[in-house]
């Protein structure tokens, strides 16, 4: 094979490294805009025990193979990419960009290196130089132009050729979706990204990250998802991600349909399903509006797993020093596909060395602020990873979504197959109740109270859905509402108790009391009634808890007010803490009685009335 050759280009970006790392380092939107085709990525087992994988492609009629190595990067540094390509001119493909600080603007050094299998491949170099610098000086000048503020989006794509049908069935979509009530005046938006937007970026439509980038509240664009699949402009699907690399390794468009458990390749691990944890819901346009095909752009791209802060590999028996600024937080050390992880609290000052021992990777000491060391003393190259473990705050949670009202309202159907159960590592519930609703159906009368009562539950309903909530089910005149932010089913128990009187007012009918309790921990879902429901001992004690409620106050349990935002938002509040004996629990439990008056609360801007 003849020796690589190598073409270097120098940019200058209108904006801080950071800002350009965001474009630059998303290479499957990169690829996308280049014109470069959809590939398929088949991982397989080697006899060394790693992971490998091989891309498959075609360039017009002619099939393309090679070996795609994972990406080695720093965050808002550099990365480069190498693809060993099987059979063909041309054997191996590397590119590198590397960004450094100019000025207010940023430097970037890219260079693209190709080395030829033969004399084919050598004749074909200067053509596919050309090619590629034509296509990287569009693309640089349309992100110069973005960073400048020149223009709307990063990479000039033109937009989706909707055929007249599709459009005259987004048009009735946006209607219907407004309509619903759940729109938010967002279904614009969402036909307008679908119309527009490149492929890479509507395969797995995120909400909350939508909800981000538009400014809106996260609930509004979560309900706009829903209720734009439910009027055919979106479908959604859940997947099973693995609990490592974050990779999407079992799909279903029902949660009926989704398995149980599954299988990383990549990672080489078994993983159960947990709806709080790694099963998530996406989105993406409906095929009839704007089909997506199946495939990849860049599998391995910086930008596909932001989460992941570095990636790089390390030979046997080798220890290499990176530049590697983090921000205070949780954080995990990791490989690509070997099993064994390392999490750790960053604080500032110097990071833990990453030590890759026997099966064993560890921390240790921590060196000079701003750098890591790592350390491959195994025999075989590993891929070392640092990730973020915040990575979940931009995935719509399983356990998030069920528990909320829209959601519910919506998609009832949406249930778990006949004797399957599912474990919830961490909910928050809500029970509540009318005092003295016996007497009440007396003094009133049976019409007049039904009427009240269900206008009650309308008013909880719409007070839990405000606050990220459900109603699971009514029992009675009773409530059941799950959260999956135990913050939220405060903020949601105290909107329902000082807004009580205006509820009174407004029926101007006999005043109802309503009994509270709130607690928090694991439970099982299960499908009842054709409904999601929960069972287990948190659920029986946050029944019991509302027992406990006198009347117009909230009885909450010491496990939910411990709750860090429950506890910031407690520290406003004038509490009272007591023990009862509680039937079906043994020894006596402590909880926590907040009175909450209407009239003083609106009045103090939201500081609890003394009890």
């Amino acid at each position: 094979m003849a020796k690589a050759v190598e073409r270097h280009w120098t940019w200058h970006f209108p904006g801080p490294p950071p800002a350009v790392w965001q474009i630059m380092a998303d290479t499957a939107r990169f690829n996308e805009a280049a014109g470069f085709p959809k590939h398929e990525i088949v991982e397989h087992i080697g006899a060394d025990g790693a992971v490998h994988y091989t891309g498959h492609a075609k360039l017009g009629p002619v099939p393309v193979v090679w070996r795609d190595i994972p990406i080695d990067w720093i965050e808002n540094e550099r990365f480069t990419h190498c693809n060993e390509f099987i059979g063909g001119p041309i054997a191996r493909l590397c590119v590198t960009l590397t960004l450094s600080p100019d000025g207010e603007g940023t430097q970037g050094d890219y260079v693209l290196s190709i080395e030829p299998r033969n004399w084919l491949g050598r004749r074909l170099l200067p053509r596919l130089i050309r090619g590629a610098e034509k296509r990287y000086m569009r693309l640089v000048s349309d992100v110069c132009d973005f960073l400048a503020g020149r223009r709307d989006t990063p990479f000039g794509v033109p937009p989706a050729k909707l055929t007249q049908a599709a459009k005259s069935r987004v048009a009735i979509a946006i209607e219907r979706i407004e309509a619903g009530g759940g729109g938010h005046g967002l279904a614009s938006r969402i036909a307008e990204r679908i119309a527009n937007a490149q492929e890479v970026e509507l395969m797995h439509m995120r909400p909350v990250a939508m909800a981000h980038r538009w400014q809106v509240p996260e609930r509004h664009a979560i309900e706009a998802c829903l209720e734009s699949v439910r009027a055919g402009l979106l479908g959604m699907s859940w997947q099973i991600l693995c609990p490592r690399c974050r990779g999407a390794k079992a799909t279903a468009v029902s949660l009926e349909e989704l398995p149980t458990e599954a299988h990383c390749e990549s990672c080489n691990i078994d993983y159960d399903r947990d709806f709080a944890r790694n099963v998530e819901l996406t989105f993406h346009p409906a095929p009839a509006i704007r089909p997506v095909e199946h495939g990849e752009f860049c599998l391995f791209g910086p930008m596909s797993t932001p989460h992941v802060r570095l990636q790089q590999h390390l030979g046997p028996g080798e220890t290499r020093t990176f530049d590697l600024a983090l921000e205070p937080g949780p954080y995990r050390y990791r490989t690509l596909n070997s099993v064994g992880d390392a999490d750790f609290e960053h604080r500032g000052g110097g990071l833990p060395a990453l030590i890759l021992d026997g099966r064993d990777l560890r921390t240790g000491a921590k060196g000079e602020a701003g750098r890591i060391v790592a350390t491959n003393k195994r025999e075989r190259p590993e891929v070392v990873v640092v990730e973020s473990r915040l990575w979940a705050r931009e995935a719509l949670s399983a356990h998030r979504v069920t528990s909320m009202q829209r959601f519910r309202d919506l998609f009832s159907e949406e249930v778990l197959r006949p004797g399957d159960d599912v474990a919830v590592e961490r909910i928050a519930l809500m029970f509540t109740d009318l005092k003295g609703s016996t007497a009440l159906y007396g003094r009133i009368g049976d019409a007049a109270a039904y009427h009240l009562v269900r206008e009650h539950f309308a008013f909880l309903s719409e007070t839990v859905r405000e606050h990220q909530g459900a109603i699971v089910k009514t029992i009675g005149d009773a409530v059941m509402a799950s959260f999956a932010d135990p913050a939220d089913a405060l903020a949601a128990a105290l909107a329902i108790q000082s807004n009580v009187d205006a509820f009174n007012r407004a029926q101007d009918s006999t005043d109802i009391v309503i009994k509270l309790g709130l607690h928090e921990g694991p439970a099982i879902a299960v499908t009842l009634n054709q409904r999601l429901d929960y069972f287990g001992t948190t659920v029986n004690m946050a029944a019991r808890l509302q027992g406990e409620s006198r009347g117009g106050d909230i009885v909450l349990s010491e496990q939910i007010a411990g709750d860090p935002a429950v506890a910031t938002r407690l520290k406003t509040c004038e509490a009272t803490k007591e023990t009862a004996k509680i039937k079906g629990f043994s020894a006596p439990v402590s909880f926590i009685r907040l009175r909450v008056a209407s009239a003083d609360w609106s009045k103090s801007g939201g500081t609890l009335a003394k009890p």
